[in-house]
């Protein structure tokens, strides 16, 4: 069993740090383990799932403890309350410091999501550079709404895939990394006490090397 790292955990929610490579939640096959297989089982209670990240994706991811707490979390981020930030590697270099990509989402089919202005939903997100590279730009991502794909689909079609994304980006080279270079970085909400909880990640080893081998 995966030994996950408890960001935060009260007596309605619980925080963790999620490794790459493993599914949030059960998709196809229901024996594969998973983060939320994983807590129910240590947890040795039901335990709801209030959103994902992808597969490939690490870093912070809330689950609720109970029924109540799960709609609670579910009309916060419904209201886009809580606030995600993650961190990027993309290829190119930025010119922009910092911007919004406005660009509507919609399901291509095979689970590729791509930008289609006419029938896609409404999808924004908003970057800063963080730091440039010869070849490449860290950026900081802050998400108002969490279309699937979201912030892989938005980089790649203004020309930025993220490094090690083999679905969006020339499958050829993105397959020279060791991963995909996106982290959820941190999570802040409001609970249902009225009291503001930030919890959030950091940069994983495997990110980590990869930034350092650009210095």
């Amino acid at each position: 069993m995966i030994d996950l790292e408890i960001l935060f955990e009260d007596e309605n929610i619980i925080a963790v740090n999620k490794p790459k490579d493993i599914a949030s939640i059960s998709e196809n096959d229901l024996n594969k383990e998973t983060i939320h297989s994983i807590l129910e089982r240590k947890q040795k209670k039901k335990i709801f799932i209030v959103h994902r990240l992808d597969k490939e994706v690490s870093g912070v991811i809330l689950f609720a403890k109970n029924s109540r707490t799960h709609k609670y979390l579910n009309q916060q981020f419904s209201d886009r309350a809580i606030k995600k930030s993650y961190v990027a590697l993309v290829h190119g270099i930025m010119k922009n410091d910092e911007g919004v990509i406005n660009k509507s989402i919609r399901e291509f089919g095979s689970g590729s999501m791509g930008i289609d202005d006419q029938k896609g939903k409404a999808s924004v997100t908003a970057y800063k550079v963080l730091e440039r590279f010869d070849n490449y730009t860290l950026v900081e991502l802050n998400p108002t709404t969490g279309r699937r794909h979201q912030l892989r689909v938005h980089l790649y079609s203004i020309g930025h895939p993220i490094a090690g994304d083999i679905r969006y980006g020339e499958k050829e080279i993105q397959k020279g990394y060791p991963r995909l270079m996106l982290h959820a970085k941190s999570i802040s909400f409001v609970n249902s006490f009225d009291k503001k909880i930030f919890v959030s990640a950091e940069l994983p080893e495997s990110f980590k090397t990869m930034l350092g081998n650009l210095m």
